[in-house]
């Protein structure tokens, strides 16, 4: 059996491992990390780009991610966790599922880029509620766009924000963002992790 059927076998359903940390490493690099010319969502040109859907979507990935999260966001005392349509959508899902199976359920919601124009209008969609104590995720925050989107989409509707959490942070500010506006910031790896000696 190799190491890539063990993380995914009966030991997975334990608490993370430094294998674990290490295999969603592997397959970040393998899967999600790109060299090139790239234009970032907020504008910004790049000579790397790191796709985290690839890996988030893996069956593999998605379990390692929401089980490497899930410390953090039970730390945080969320019951819910989301954040902005479409890299955070994956990673709510794994989580929601996740934590059921360790006996302590978060559920997942989605907030849409702007309300919809038909059925119930909402804009935040999933089992949400004023005053839920809920964790903003998102795959990748490079200053904060998409997240701080999130954020204040969710704040507006009257959640508690105890958390904002990423899988990799691209170290352009976006920490620092949310922790001036007073909300603690996590990631499961930095950019600097994947890019040394390559740029």
């Amino acid at each position: 059996m190799n190491a890539a059927t063990t993380s995914t076998g009966a030991a997975a359903l334990g608490a993370p491992t430094v294998a674990d940390r290490r295999r969603l490493f592997d397959l970040l690099l393998e899967h999600s990390l790109r060299f090139g010319d790239f234009t970032l969502s907020s504008g910004a040109k790049s000579k790397y780009y790191i796709d985290v859907r690839r890996t988030s979507l893996h069956p593999e990935g998605a379990l390692l991610i929401a089980k490497l999260l899930f410390p953090l966001l039970r730390d945080a005392g969320v019951d819910a966790v989301g954040g902005l349509t479409l890299g955070a959508d994956p990673i709510a899902g794994a989580i929601a599922l996740w934590s059921r199976l360790q006996g302590a359920p978060m559920a997942g919601f989605i907030v849409r880029k702007g309300s919809k124009a038909h059925g119930a209008s909402r804009r935040i969609e999933g089992p949400f509620r004023e005053g839920l104590k809920v964790a903003i995720i998102d795959d990748v925050i490079t200053k904060g766009g998409s997240a701080l989107t999130a954020f204040e989409s969710v704040r507006d509707a009257g959640a508690d924000i105890r958390l904002v959490a990423c899988v990799v942070d691209r170290g352009e500010g976006g920490p620092e963002e949310f922790k001036g506006r007073g909300v603690a910031f996590r990631s499961l790896f930095h950019i600097s992790e994947f890019l040394e000696g390559r740029v």
